[in-house]
């Protein structure tokens, strides 16, 4: 297998927890090797119901809303969003700046934001973060 560089299209995981990045399509995560059995059993029982194969993960979790079942799952998976998105930030003096900031924000509170705020801040998806304990504990 030949593998290239592409940006927020990988996957990486550590003692608890997964990293996805967000421009992976759920076709391509059912048939990377490195992507668990345990995630991809879940990504096709749970996640395949309401999505297609195609939907990459920054559009799904762009577009997420709490009333979606793929929301339900993946707040059992205790999944994290790791974005991009434009931001004031008070420098000296009393001045403001707009500068991009680069944070990890839960889900619940990702899928708060409405979609103008999310256009109005630039938002990006880069990363979905889960955790592995809530995955194994996931029943399939």
């Amino acid at each position: 297998m030949k593998y290239q560089y592409e940006d927020f299209k990988y996957f990486m995981q550590d003692v608890g927890t997964l990293y996805i990045g967000a421009y992976y399509n759920y076709a391509e995560l059912m048939e990377n090797e490195m992507v668990p059995f345990k995630l991809k059993s879940i990504i096709e029982h749970y996640i395949m119901k309401d999505t297609q194969a195609d939907t990459t993960l920054e559009s799904q979790f762009y577009y997420m809303t709490k009333e979606d079942f793929s929301f339900r799952t993946y707040m059992q998976l205790k999944a994290k969003v790791k974005v991009c998105m434009y931001v004031e930030k008070k420098r000296l003096f009393g001045k403001t700046k707009m500068v991009y900031l680069s944070t990890v924000v839960p889900l619940d509170e990702f899928a708060d934001m409405n979609l103008a705020v999310k256009k109005k801040k630039n938002v990006k998806v880069q990363e979905i973060i889960i955790s592995k304990l809530a995955m194994m504990a996931f029943s399939v």
